[in-house]
């Protein structure tokens, strides 16, 4: 794994396109202040943690990636996406009640603004990172099950042509850590909407009325059926219920932390 240890414990991985220009990574659960079922780099306001041990995590993570403060949305596992401005940069950064107020109901953000910092908090769920280097224009997405099955990929892919002129073979994706194929068994509602977005193909029955569905490769193909070339993704292919201490997992123990997806266009 591509990592980055920084100043006080933390370590984040990077994607691909982390460097020069752009910073493109995912938060671990190492460094920070949290304990007990939150311990470490927990960045969620919304699960129960401390309020000033998640300020002092995502405070000690802006210090460590260079930017003033992070974009977080309230997230819903919709479709809605968001065009972040500099009047919405930094929203969600100090509470979970700034996120409802300014950004609620959005599950993907997108901007053309240097130096902000757009979030995307996971446990579990895919986080889905685009990047345009034709016209300098970033976007963070929260894909889960329901998100994959409404499709929020094609969704923000959609956004950014309208707001910034992006073509989708232009652009560079990256897939961050999310459940497993194997760790992730549906049934019901759930299922049924899963076999209604994608089909069959992307289910294998473990027992009656029961099957694990494969998240990744649903993500990988809203991807592709939005237009974005499958060689220029960069999924890091890590399952959060197998990753031990790295990572926090919502399916594994409950209540947990949030880990985040953090991308900011840099000069």
């Amino acid at each position: 794994m591509r990592a980055q240890h920084h100043a006080g414990g933390i370590v984040t991985w990077r994607f691909a396109v982390d460097g020069p220009g752009l910073t493109a990574v995912f938060t671990t659960r190492r460094g920070g202040c949290s304990s007990g079922p939150y311990a470490g780099l927990n960045l969620a306001y919304h699960v129960g943690d401390d309020p000033a041990c998640v300020a002092a995590n995502r405070s000690q993570v802006c210090a460590a990636l260079g930017v003033d403060r992070l974009t977080v949305a309230d997230q819903q596992h919709g479709c809605a996406v968001a065009v972040v401005d500099a009047a919405l940069a930094g929203a969600g950064h100090g509470s979970e009640e700034g996120s409802r107020a300014r950004l609620a109901g959005i599950d993907a953000l997108v901007t053309d603004q240097l130096g902000v910092a757009l979030a995307v908090l996971v446990a579990d769920c895919a986080p889905v990172l685009l990047f345009d280097p034709v016209h300098r224009a970033l976007g963070v997405v929260h894909a889960g099950r329901a998100g994959a099955c409404l499709d929020v990929v094609g969704a923000t892919v959609r956004t950014m042509g309208e707001r910034f002129g992006t073509r989708p073979p232009d652009l560079r994706a990256g897939v961050g850590p999310c459940i497993g194929p194997a760790s992730y068994e549906i049934a019901g509602s759930a299922l049924d909407a899963v076999r209604a977005a994608f089909g069959d193909d992307l289910v294998r029955p473990t027992s009656k009325g029961r099957a694990c569905f494969d998240l990744p490769a649903a993500v990988r193909r809203r991807l592709s059926d939005a237009g974005v070339d499958g060689d220029a993704v960069d999924a890091m292919g890590v399952d959060t219920a197998a990753a031990g201490t790295d990572l926090f997992s919502d399916r594994v123990a409950r209540p947990c932390g949030r880990s985040m997806l953090i991308a900011a266009l840099r000069p």
